[in-house]
């Protein structure tokens, strides 16, 4: 497995493989995005949305939120998997997330525009009143105004809240999976609103952007509980590799003493190997995180996850030709899954035996075409290019690389030396091209922000 973690600007080469997300960072692992893919694949279709348009991302934030941002992309901050003890309690959130999707909740907001309407309506009555000489009465005008732009604002926002909360519920039922998850991470939130000393009081409805966390379980739950699906048992495959998951990403988030605590070495449980060994790993104890891996591979030797991460391991520990097995087996298993793929091709270029060069650049071509969004496989792409001498090639790799981080000037530059050394209308040619009118457009946006 490989775990890989990216800011717009910075290409992390620590197991995880970047991708650029809105100045979030974004967490990518072949299994994690597997796993929620099959948990929301439901929710979609039962939503009306094409399942292949809908991007589920994990967002490197320990705080428990999930949030869209616009299009078709639902963001799960790594806090709310940490939070929730169950794949149901996951797919509630997301449920409720593909309402605000629908609803056009990101897109359309007509509440915020007419809040922000009465703010400036109101700073502009408020400056005329003290240009007459009432300074008293234009501060009063402003406040007024401010607090009616708040209050329109807020009552649209909660309105959306609901509307999702309600569409989230439908697509539930739909979907044949029980609300009990649903009501249940609620009941978390609530706590964990307690726990912070928040306690609502009578008004409270009114100022806040979301219905009272307590008036929504009760209104969800009696909409759950009528559905034929309350009672259907959870999916316990589906339980068993979230389990796993949330393992495997506290493994990697947390500090290692936290995880050595949660998972200590009395327990040889799959997910308490799982986290021990990312734990093991990023305090570089090398020999004791392959001996859990080698464990976990013991139990399943066919698991291409297992196979990942002891690839991984023997890449980063300076073994990059050990590593080339388990890599090469698990990239066949998952169907050449790019992000497995391009750690494969990875391994394959820090062999240093050219002999692996037609392999690599295969295999890494292969990982761009299905997940274009990998700045580090264009990276070793461009690396291959470059030690082949092909190095119109090698640039065009570059730019690409250079544009999914954000680093415009280096993609238009690279994209401009691509262009010059390829033929002309070729396929590269004019994907040059593209790259260079993208950098180009996004530098004068940045200029005319100054």
């Amino acid at each position: 497995m490989r775990f890989a973690a990216a800011l717009i600007s910075v290409l992390a080469l620590l197991g995880w493989s970047a991708s650029p997300a809105a100045a979030q960072s974004i967490l990518r692992d072949a299994e994690t995005e597997a796993l929620l893919h099959d948990m929301a694949e439901p929710l979609i279709a039962a939503s009306g949305l094409e399942p292949e348009n809908v991007d589920i991302v994990l967002v490197n934030d320990m705080s428990v939120n999930a949030f869209v941002a616009g299009g078709q992309a639902v963001y799960v901050n790594a806090g709310l998997i940490n939070e929730a003890d169950t794949a149901e309690e996951v797919q509630g959130v997301i449920a409720h997330e593909l309402g605000h999707v629908t609803g056009g909740h990101a897109v359309l907001r007509p509440g915020a525009s007419a809040a922000s309407n009465i703010s400036i309506l109101s700073l502009l009555l408020g400056a005329a009143a003290a240009a007459a000489g009432s300074a008293e009465a234009g501060l009063g005008v402003m406040m007024a105004g401010q607090q009616a732009a708040m209050g329109k604002f807020l009552a649209y926002t909660r309105s959306q809240e609901a509307s999702a909360d309600a569409a989230g519920a439908e697509y539930l039922s739909q979907a044949g999976i029980s609300g009990r998850g649903s009501i249940e991470f609620f009941k978390k939130l609530q706590n964990l609103e307690f726990r912070h000393g928040y306690r609502p009081q009578e008004g409270d409805e009114f100022f806040s952007t979301h219905p009272l966390t307590g008036d929504r379980i009760q209104t969800l739950q009696d909409t759950y509980q009528k559905d034929p699906a309350w009672d259907k048992p959870a999916d316990a495959a589906m339980q068993k590799r979230f389990v796993r998951m949330k393992a495997k990403l506290f493994g990697y988030l947390a500090e290692p003493r936290l995880v050595f605590r949660e998972y200590p070495t009395t327990v040889n449980t799959v997910p308490a190997r799982y986290a021990r060994a990312y734990a093991y790993h990023r305090e570089n104890q090398f020999e004791k995180a392959s001996a859990e891996v080698a464990a976990l591979v013991e139990t399943d030797p066919d698991d291409p996850y297992f196979l990942e991460m002891q690839g991984q391991i023997l890449l980063e520990s300076g073994q990059p030709k050990k590593a080339l097995e388990p890599l090469r087996k698990a990239t066949q298993e998952t169907g050449n899954q790019p992000l497995i793929a391009t750690l494969f091709g990875h391994a394959l270029i820090a062999t240093e035996d050219r002999a692996n060069h037609d392999e690599a650049r295969r295999v890494l071509k292969a990982a761009v075409v299905r997940d274009r969004e990998n700045p580090f496989a264009w990276y070793q792409l461009g690396v291959i290019y470059a030690q082949d001498n092909d190095m119109p090639r090698a640039y065009l790799a570059s730019a690409e690389q250079q544009a999914l981080s954000g680093r415009m000037a280096e993609a238009l530059r690279s994209a401009q030396a691509a262009e010059a050394g390829l033929p002309e209308y070729s396929a590269d040619w004019l994907r040059a091209q593209d790259i260079e009118m993208q950098a180009r457009a996004e530098l004068e946006r940045r200029a005319e922000r100054r």
